[in-house]
């Protein structure tokens, strides 16, 4: 079957053995391009065969075969010989391998800890999990940044605050970001409300338990989506409550869209001692940014870096979506190009993911076409961004991966020596408590003794969460004292 099949119908797999189907779904996932597969009895595109010492996959009349080497699980053969199949069948190049994990780089972190060097690691990477090389030592490299900064003291902890509103919804989103106008309008100020009572509460809750906060992160959504007054009424919580005489590593405001940054919010984050900001353009490309619903042009996106700039902000964020709709190489290297010449102290790149909550992900269901990058172009695109760190003198620092990205590659986050996003790395790595808050925030307890990791999430629906709120807030409490009681 060819590659061109495997895009645009449905796979049906008869597998002898169903113990193993969510393997080799995940395997065969990697090829299809967000193509549904089904497990069936009969009339199948696919007859794959399972023993304990080889696979056997039958394809029309051709008939393939792998021999288990016999030095690995069982479950790595079984997805070693999947993987090398498709492989061989669509010639894709897919550099992770089998690696299907949102956080590769734990692997290395634990071979590190465990005294391996890193030529070890690499080989480990490549036999095991068909990794290539750069991707391998990518793992090591980040590793080796994040072990600097992970703090194991339990009670110190980092906040997060977010706020589900956008100016517009994107093509590809699916986070609690709702469209400030319409509907949400009238939302804000109750929201907000709801908002200051549980940063006010949790404040105190820290002081109570005397935790040290570390970082600070105001997320979304968009946190500057509201008007200067609401921003700044906000921000003042967030600064009185959570900042204000605690000594912070980091207090980061994701600003997000140029088309929702103004100078008096700046300015607002400038008084309040932000230290670090980000300002995301995506793409610097003005046909892409109306194609994926974004109100902003590649030059508000100068505008705004350069107002930042003159009110020093002297660690700003860029964030770059790899596989965009109808982004071709070039487009790419033109977002690579401006990025430089604003010359950041850190750039975010992440692979575009369909997500099922996404308006991208409805229209393929409905066969809206979308020209995406073929494997061979991502790679040469994602390349383009490693050369764009270099040219700025920066490293890799953070890094994971989500499912159904476009060509199964990563998010990397990329920063000048001493600009690193600390939060991040906490919140990657699952070895600091995380407090969150606002609707959908999920806030996790990660236990001394074993490491363990609970989850407590606040309510998605912003009138739940605001009509909600203090029953929300005692939960996390209780939820929180099962640490620090």
């Amino acid at each position: 079957m060819k590659d061109k099949e495997l895009k645009y119908h449905t796979l049906k797999i008869k597998l002898n053995d169903m113990n193993y189907r969510y393997d080799v779904y995940q395997m065969i996932n990697l090829f299809c391009d967000f193509r549904d597969i089904d497990f069936v009895d009969d009339e199948e595109d696919y007859s794959i065969e399972v023993s304990n010492s080889k696979i056997n996959i039958k394809c029309d009349d051709d008939q393939w075969e792998y021999d288990f080497e016999k030095k690995y699980t069982f479950k790595e053969e079984l997805k070693k010989g999947i993987f090398t199949y498709f492989s061989e069948k669509t010639s894709k190049e897919l550099p992770w391998g089998t690696l299907i994990g949102i956080r590769p780089s734990k692997r290395a972190m634990t071979m590190i800890r465990e005294g391996k060097n890193d030529e070890d690691i690499i080989n480990e990477f490549k036999e095991v999990f068909l990794t290539s090389e750069n991707k391998a030592q990518l793992c090591i490299d980040v590793a080796k940044r994040e072990i600097e900064f992970i703090n194991r003291d339990y009670k110190t902890i980092s906040v997060y605050i977010g706020m589900p509103f956008c100016p517009t919804r994107c093509l590809y989103c699916s986070f609690a970001a709702n469209p400030i106008s319409g509907k949400f309008k009238g939302k804000v100020k109750a929201y907000l409300e709801a908002l200051s009572y549980e940063i006010k509460e949790i404040g105190k809750y820290i002081d109570y338990r005397g935790l040290k906060v570390e970082c600070v992160y105001f997320g979304g959504g968009t946190p500057t989506a509201v008007n200067d007054e609401e921003f700044k009424a906000v921000m003042e919580d967030i600064y009185k409550n959570l900042v204000l005489s605690r000594d912070i590593a980091e207090f980061t405001v994701e600003c997000g869209r140029p088309d929702s940054i103004t100078y008096n919010k700046l300015k607002t984050m400038k008084d309040l001692k932000v230290s670090r900001i980000s300002i995301n353009p995506q793409s610097m490309n003005d046909e892409t940014l109306k194609l994926i619903g974004r109100n902003h042009s590649v030059n508000d996106v100068k505008e705004v870096f350069k107002m930042a700039r003159e009110l020093e902000f002297y660690n700003i964020n860029m964030d770059m979506i790899v596989g965009l709709p109808g982004e071709k190489l070039e487009h790419i290297e033109k977002t690579c190009k401006d990025i430089k010449k604003l010359n950041p102290e850190s750039f975010t790149v992440h692979g575009m993911s369909v997500k099922r909550a996404s308006r991208l992900h409805e229209n393929i269901l409905n066969n809206v076409k979308y020209e995406i990058a073929t494997q061979d172009q991502l790679n040469k695109m994602y390349n383009t961004t490693v050369k764009l760190s270099k040219e700025l003198n920066m490293n890799p620092y953070y890094m994971y991966r989500q499912k159904n990205m476009v060509g199964n590659m990563e998010n990397i986050g990329y920063s000048k020596t001493g600009s690193e996003c600390i939060y991040n790395i906490e919140m990657m790595e699952d070895r600091q408590t995380i407090i969150a808050l606002g609707a959908d925030a999920v806030s996790k307890v990660v236990y001394k003794e074993n490491d363990k990791i609970e989850r407590l999430g606040n309510l998605k629906d912003i009138d739940e969460y605001t009509n909600r709120i203090y029953e929300m807030v005692e939960k996390k409490k209780a939820f929180l004292d099962t640490l620090y009681k």
